[in-house]
C-alpha cells in the first residue's frame, strides 16, 4: 500500500483562503493524497464569512482550526501551494522553495459577495491542482 501524500496550503494567518482550500481539496481529493492547511501567524479562528460560503455550497470547514506552520509539515508534504500575500515579511512563499503561488486575495474584511468570488477562485485552482496530481 502506497502512503499518503501531504499537500500543504499555506497563508498568512490561516483563517480563510488557506481553510477554503483544504475544504475543497478534501471534496475533491484522490484516496492517496492529503490535505493540511496552515500559516506563518495563524490567527485563533476560521473566518466566520469563510465557513460560511463554503457552507452555502455543502462543504463544512467549521472544525478545521488555524495552525502554526512547521518544519515537519513542509517536509513531510508533496507539494506547497501559496495562497497569495499581502504582507510581504510574513509571506510563506519566502520561507520554502518549489513554491506554487497561486496569488489568492485574502477574504479578511472582504464582503460575503467578494468572499464568494474568492472561494470560487479557489476551487477552480483545487480542480486544476487535483488533475495535475492525477496525471
Amino acid at each position: 500500500m502506497s502512503e499518503t501524500k501531504k499537500i500543504l496550503f499555506v497563508c498568512v494567518e490561516n483563517a480563510g483562503r488557506s481553510q477554503i482550500a483544504e475544504g475543497f481539496f478534501r471534496k475533491y481529493v484522490i484516496s492517496s493524497y492529503q490535505p493540511i492547511s496552515a500559516g506563518t501567524q495563524p490567527v485563533n479562528e476560521t473566518n466566520p464569512l469563510a465557513i460560511k460560503v463554503m457552507k452555502e455550497i455543502g462543504i463544512d470547514i467549521s472544525k478545521q482550526i488555524p495552525k502554526m506552520i512547521s518544519e515537519e509539515m513542509v517536509h513531510q508534504s508533496t507539494k506547497i501551494v501559496n495562497m497569495g500575500c499581502m504582507d510581504k515579511e510574513s509571506c510563506p512563499a519566502l520561507f520554502f522553495n518549489n513554491v506554487i503561488d497561486w496569488k489568492i486575495p485574502d477574504p479578511k474584511g472582504k464582503s460575503i459577495d467578494e468572499v464568494r468570488k474568492i472561494r470560487d477562485q479557489i476551487e477552480v485552482k483545487v480542480i486544476e491542482l487535483v488533475k495535475n496530481l492525477e496525471r
